[in-house]
Order: C-alpha cells, then sequence, then structure tokens
C-alpha cells in the first residue's frame, strides 16, 4: 500500500497535545507525567511567568499552559506545583515547563491526570509559543518546518560521529514507535524496540528479513530511486500493526530500508517525516561507515599482500593483526576462490558473500579481494583439533551460499596445508592455488585440499591419453554400455559410492534410493563388470578409472 505525505495529514483544527510535541515542541521535549492522555484537543496556547499570579489570567478550556523558567534569585509568585494545580482547575489540556518538574508537581499532575512535558534546556519560551501557535493555524506550514528540523537535527548526530544507535534512539524519541535499519541484504543493523511489541517482536523481525515481503516497488534495490513516494506504508503479519518502511540511498542504489512500526491507526504525518528524513540521515551515515570500512579493506590487503611476498616479519605481522583484531601468531590456513565460467559474478559480490559466511559462522578469518589474480583469498585460524575439517566446512558453506544466491554460478575453491605461522603463508596459499587451479579443470565446485589431490596430479602428469583411454574402457566399458542401453545409472551409482567412502547408508541418502535398492545395484555392477567390489585392488582400480574418465572428458 502506498502512502504520501497527502494521505496522512488531514486539514483539520483538532490538535492533540501528542501533535503538538511531535510538531511544535522542540526536539528533546520530555513527556514527566500525563503519558496516557496525550490526545487531549488544545485549543490555544499561553504563557505564565513565575512573577506572576494564576488568579490574574483568564485560561480557556483546553489551553496549553507554557511555565516560562525563573529569571531572577527573587521568589516566584508563582512555582510549577500552582501551575499544575490551575491547569487541572480550568481543565487546560497540558502544562509545558522550561525547567525540571519538582517531584510534587509530577506526583499531582499523575493525581489529577493533567500531561506534564519539560523543554530542553536552552529552549525559548517565545519561540515555543510562536511554534504551536503556527500549527494550530497552518498546519501544513509548521510540518514543513518539522521536517526541516528533524533533518537537521538527524543529520548533526551523524556529523558529531554518534553512530547509527544513536540515530535510531533519536527517531524512536521522536515517534515513541519502534524502529529498525535493515541492510541491503534485509540484515537487522539495529532495532529501537517499544514496550509493547516486546512479546511478537521475533514475528515482526522474522517477517521483515525475507525479500518476498518487502512492498513490491523496494525489491529492486537499483530503481528504488525511481519510485514516486519515498515512504511506503505496509501492514505486519501481527493484527493492527503496520510500518512505515523508506529505502535508505547512496548513489541512486539502495543500501539499506528504515522502518517506523507501530499500530496502523498511530501511524501520523510526524512518523511520515521521521522516516524519509531518517533514511536520508541513515544513508549519510552508511556512506562514511562504507568509506572508513573500505579504506580499512584496502590498508589490510596491501598488508597481506606484502606479506605474502615475504616483506613483512613476524612481530610486525602481530603487530599489524592487533590492528585488524585478529591473532596472527595461530596457525592459519589458506582458501582461494574464483568464479568459473565468463557469465559469473562480480568478484566484489564473491568477497562479500564470504565475508557474510564467516560473519555467520563466527569464522576467525582475513578476507581480501585479489583483483590481478581475481581471486579471494581467505586465511582461516587453524583448529589445532581438526584443522583441515574446519577449513572445509567454511569451504563447503560458502560454497552453498552460493548456489542459494546464483544457482546458475559455478566457484572454485582450493584448500592449502595449515601454516604454522605467518613465514609459511606463502607456502599455504601456493598450495591453495594448486588446488584451486585443479578444481577448475575438473570443473567441480566441491572444494579440493590440497592434501587429497596426489592421484588426481599424477594422471594429470601422464601424457599418453590412449593408455588411459583403454584403461578407463577396459574397467568401465561393460558398466558404461548397460547404463546407455537399459537408462540406469549403475556409473553414477559408483561415483557416489566413493564420494561415501564405501559408506552405504550415506550412498543410498546421497542418491536419494532405499538401501536395497542399492544394495541390488551394487550386486548388478559386480555381475555386470565380473569383478568384486569387496577387493581393494578392485576399488581401486574402478575409482582411478572413474577419475581419467573424468578428466579425460575435460581435456
Amino acid at each position: 500500500m502506498k502512502v504520501s505525505m497527502g494521505d496522512l495529514i488531514e486539514e483539520t483544527n483538532r490538535v492533540t497535545v501528542e501533535e503538538v510535541r511531535k510538531l511544535a515542541l522542540p526536539l528533546g521535549t520530555r513527556v514527566v507525567a500525563g503519558d496516557g492522555m496525550l490526545n487531549r484537543p488544545v485549543s490555544w496556547t499561553t504563557i505564565i511567568y513565575p512573577e506572576e499570579n494564576t488568579s490574574s489570567k483568564a485560561l480557556q478550556r483546553g489551553e496549553m499552559i507554557l511555565f516560562a523558567p525563573q529569571e531572577n534569585n527573587g521568589t516566584p509568585l508563582t512555582t510549577d506545583l500552582d501551575v499544575v494545580r490551575w491547569a487541572s482547575d480550568t481543565q487546560a489540556s497540558a502544562v509545558v515547563l522550561s525547567d525540571p518538574a519538582s517531584p510534587t508537581a509530577i506526583a499531582e499532575a499523575n493525581a489529577y491526570g493533567v500531561p506534564v512535558m519539560t523543554l530542553p534546556s536552552g529552549s525559548r519560551i517565545r519561540l515555543v509559543e510562536k511554534a504551536i501557535v503556527s500549527l494550530l493555524v497552518d498546519r501544513k506550514g509548521q510540518i514543513e518546518r518539522r521536517g526541516t528540523q528533524i533533518y537537521r537535527q538527524l543529520t548533526q548526530i551523524s556529523s558529531r560521529n554518534e553512530g547509527m544507535p544513536e540515530l535510531i534512539g533519536a527517531m524512536a524519541r521522536l515517534t515513541n514507535k519502534a524502529v529498525i535499519i535493515q541492510d541491503k541484504r534485509l540484515q537487522v543493523v539495529y532495532t529501537a524496540v517499544q514496550p509493547q511489541f516486546v512479546a511478537f517482536w521475533d514475528e515482526i523481525e522474522t517477517f521483515m528479513r525475507k525479500l518476498d515481503n518487502l512492498p513490491v516497488d523496494l525489491q529492486d534495490r537499483h530503481r528504488v530511486s525511481e519510485i514516486d513516494n519515498p515512504v511506503l506504508m505496509q501492514a505486519l503479519p501481527t493484527p493492527g500493526v503496520a510500518r512505515l518502511v523508506a529505502p535508505v540511498i547512496t548513489k541512486d542504489v539502495g543500501r539499506g530500508y528504515l522502518s517506523i512500526i507501530g499500530w496502523d491507526s498511530d501511524l501520523d504525518d510526524i512518523d511520515l517525516l521521521v522516516a524519509e528524513h531518517g533514511a536520508a540521515a541513515c544513508a549519510l551515515e552508511m556512506a562514511k561507515a562504507k568509506a572508513i570500512s573500505d579504506t580499512e579493506k584496502r590498508l589490510r590487503g596491501t598488508f597481506l599482500d606484502r606479506l605474502l611476498n615475504g616483506d613483512v616479519s613476524p612481530q610486525e605481522a602481530v603487530r599489524q593483526g592487533e590492528r585488524f583484531e585478529h591473532d596472527m601468531s595461530q596457525a592459519h590456513m589458506a582458501i582461494v576462490l574464483t568464479w568459473q565460467g565468463e557469465k559469473a559474478p562480480s568478484l566484489r559480490r564473491l568477497e562479500t558473500i564470504v565475508n557474510s559466511v564467516t560473519q555467520t559462522q563466527r569464522a576467525s578469518a582475513l578476507v581480501w579481494q585479489r583483483e590481478r589474480e581475481n581471486e579471494v583469498l581467505v586465511f582461516q585460524t587453524a583448529d589445532p583439533k581438526d584443522s583441515v575439517g574446519t577449513a572445509m566446512k567454511l569451504a563447503k558453506s560458502i560454497g552453498s551460499e552460493i548456489a542459494r544466491q546464483f544457482p546458475n554460478a559455478r566457484v572454485a575453491i582450493g584448500i592449502g596445508q595449515p601454516a604454522r605461522d605467518v613465514t609459511v603463508w606463502r607456502t599455504s596459499y601456493r598450495d591453495a592455488v594448486q588446488a584451486l587451479d585443479l578444481a577448475v579443470r575438473l570443473q567441480t565446485d566441491t572444494p579440493l585440499y590440497i592434501g587429497d589431490l596426489g592421484v588426481y596430479q599424477l594422471i594429470l602428469s601422464l601424457s599418453d591419453r590412449e593408455k588411459l583411454a583403454t584403461f578407463c574402457d577396459r574397467t568401465l566399458g561393460s558398466l558404461l554400455e548397460y547404463d546407455m542401453r537399459q537408462h540406469a545409472d549403475l556409473i553414477k551409482t559408483l561415483e557416489a559410492f566413493f564420494a561415501c567412502h564405501g559408506n552405504l547408508s550415506q550412498t543410498a541418502e546421497m542418491l536419494i534410493v532405499h538401501r536395497n535398492t542399492l544394495l541390488y545395484r551394487m550386486n548388478r555392477i559386480n555381475e555386470i563388470a565380473q569383478i568384486d567390489l569387496n577387493r581393494p585392488e578392485t576399488r581401486l582400480a574402478l575409482h582411478l578409472a572413474l577419475t581419467i574418465r573424468r578428466l579425460l572428458s575435460l581435456n
């Protein structure tokens, strides 16, 4: 559902205390009493000075009383407690205090049901009065002025380097609603949750993390800058709850999403203003954070390239690692990745996926993009108990995420031997590159570990293709012929069998067949090829033949 400023703003003479707080009172005004009575209508406003006596002032019903600050050390004729009692007697809409409220005034206000607010320090009471009158007589003009104030306040937070949490907190205070900022992948960056939404916040976040649940106009982040309305309204799964969502745009591309969440009947013009200007302020914050991140990434990449070239001592490596919050004294393993094929996503996209997976798994790793080498290089801290298994798990997780995001793209992954210290990182890297090259030749997206590749390297070194083909035909020929004639899967069954290291249960699971079906196929392989799979020599010959067949088909 699209919503424009005109949809939310109705020209009306009825202005409530809450609307005055949001649209006219200085940003940072606090409600200290009567929070549940802010829907009272405001008819006008009047200023009372401490030097004046309330008995000399006439007050209409529904007026908002502004109590000016004490300007001298003399004894005032009127205190904040007097003003609260007067407001109750005359049925005023609310009291706004320039100075902090006394405990007795707060207690009296709560007892009589009088909303009381306090202005931020330094507020000028005449300007406050002017803003309230402006809202009462020219709502549209005051809203435009308020939008400028909101944008100025939010951008000042960014310019003071107070960070995204303070920015989101300020928006939550301005709207009295929940606020959430997400990145371009819909991962939650920061949230400010109001108490009334805590019980079902998990449900709200789960809904908002799914791309299909974004309004259609916002799903293509490369076109969000073209939409007519910068803020859209959307109902959420929780009954009665909705959000205003705005794209966070830098350089005409959506970098994230800002949402203000509240009861659908409570979302109003100020929320719309905060969503629109808040998204712009978040764009500045994200652009600044990205510039810092890119600079750090370049510095880290330069350092790590020097490390691979042997230009960095172990002592310097440890010191630099402390800057990156990474322990360089531990053993590491190199993992190298590259896209396969011509029509592949960008190398930067590959780096982003790798970073995302390492962060999700909380893997201790350094990641950097090497453009000249057309690769992404990862140095993962080695697990003392199972260094290869840990590196293989991370590599497979990256491969799975790539397959999920880009089903038609393929990646090659090579893993090197563990490097006990930074002086031999180059060796681990060269090993990983060698494994990567073989993965590219095999056109496989299965991560290859250098320690497992001896047989592959031996076969590739043999130059007599005719003898290799003869060996392959002699060993597998009858099975290949049977598969073609009967449209069977005996070769596929053998490949799965070896991939699962001879484990029949895992093989059946990989092939998605019943264990009895697998046993039948294994018996047929023995019969047709006239072999005995229980013999180690037979298994070795079959495994070699399958490997040779794959290599010959690629070369």
